[in-house]
């Protein structure tokens, strides 16, 4: 039954986060109507260095890919959690609106790192 929920959980995941990353070069998702001021300009800010969202994007295409399946999952929750960690830090500085929803992916995540804990053993061990 872990298995399941896990395989479920990342498959959302995954998903989500290829999405995202795929809208950083094809723009196909509207923004949203009801951005405050401080994230229009932190959000400007971020596009105007031309290279950031692309490589955004690559990242979390990639790790989205890797995450949905389990023979990956541990380096795709590696690849995937510094862009979760500016997404936190945007959500808590900036705007802190979308932060419920982040939460649901931030437990996400930490669930399949713990879940692959035994495959980050070595990395941590002398």
């Amino acid at each position: 039954m872990k298995n399941k929920i896990t395989l479920v959980l990342s498959i959302i995941f995954g998903l989500m986060f290829i999405n995202a990353g795929l809208n950083k070069f094809f723009n196909y998702m509207p923004a949203p109507e009801n951005l405050s001021p401080q994230m229009v300009k932190a959000m400007g800010g971020m596009m105007a260095i031309g290279w950031l969202m692309p490589l955004v994007g690559i990242v979390e295409v990639i790790g989205g890919i890797l995450i949905i399946f389990p023979k990956t999952r541990a380096l795709g929750a590696l690849i995937v959690f510094p862009v979760m960690i500016g997404i936190i830090l945007t959500n808590t500085i900036t705007d802190p609106s979308g932060l419920p929803f982040t939460a649901v992916f931030v437990l996400i995540l930490a669930w399949i790192i713990y879940d692959n804990r035994q495959k980050y053993a070595p990395m941590l061990s002398k």
